[in-house]
Formats: C-alpha cells, structure tokens, sequence
C-alpha cells in the first residue's frame, strides 16, 4: 500500500519546480515599477516618433517652399506684399514647431500618467491576487 520512495521523491521535486514556477510568475507580476515604466516608455516614445514625424513633414514643406526662389513677375507685381507673405509664413511655422513641442510634452505628461494609474490599479489586483495564491498554498 505504500508508494515507492523514489516515486515520492520525484513528486517532490516536480512540486517544488511547480512552486518556483509560481513563484517567479508572482514575482514578475508584483514588480509594478518596472512594468510600469516600461509601458511609459513605449507610450512616450510612441508619441514622439509620431509628433516628430508630423513636425518633420510641416518643417519640409516649410523650407522647400522657401527655397523655391522667387520669380521676377512675382516680384514685380506682388513686390512688398511677397516679403510680407513670407514672413508671416516664417512666423506661423516657428509657432506651429513651437506648438508641436508643446503637443508633444503634454502627450507624454497624458502617457505617464495612464501608466502610472494603470499601475496602480494592476498592482492592487496582483497583491490582491498574490494573497490568495499564498492563501491557497498555506491550506493545501
């Protein structure tokens, strides 16, 4: 009626592999802060790349209409009023690079604070969590 020794011992072994398992599953699932920061990250640099890209493209169309120089007729006939045009044409796109900065700063303020939130919250869940696992393997 009684189980082999060798048998015994491998459950052991098996039990004590499924432990570390466990146990390492809940450590990484409690290390908030870093999950955490990890999702800031991805979110802020996401929101960069894309602002950097539409301020790019703004500050391409910005320059190559600029060095398109101009031509005599436009001169002749537009004359100061060009000049004029292409200095309030300077002045909207340094405040359109100048918005866009701001644009993205809140962006990635907006992204922290989700990820800090959601942090927050999952690590309620996870001590919650984490509770009645040990609960649960203290009763077994």
């Amino acid at each position: 009626m009684g189980e082999d020794p060798g048998q015994i011992r491998q459950e052991i072994e098996v039990t004590r592999a499924q432990m570390g398992d466990t146990v390492e599953a809940l450590s990484y699932k409690t290390d908030v802060k870093a999950r955490a920061k990890d999702s800031v990250t991805d979110k802020v640099a996401a929101v960069r790349s894309k602002v950097g890209l539409a301020l790019g493209a703004v500050a391409a169309g910005f320059i190559a209409g600029l060095l398109v120089p101009a031509t005599r007729v436009e001169d002749e006939k537009l004359g100061e009023v060009s000049d004029q045009v292409i200095e309030k044409a300077k002045e909207t796109g340094q405040e359109a690079m100048e918005r866009g900065k701001e644009v993205a700063q809140q962006a990635a303020q907006s992204a922290k604070e989700t990820a800090q939130q959601s942090g927050r919250q999952h690590a309620d869940e996870l001590k919650q969590s984490a509770q009645e696992s040990a609960q649960e393997v203290s009763s077994s």
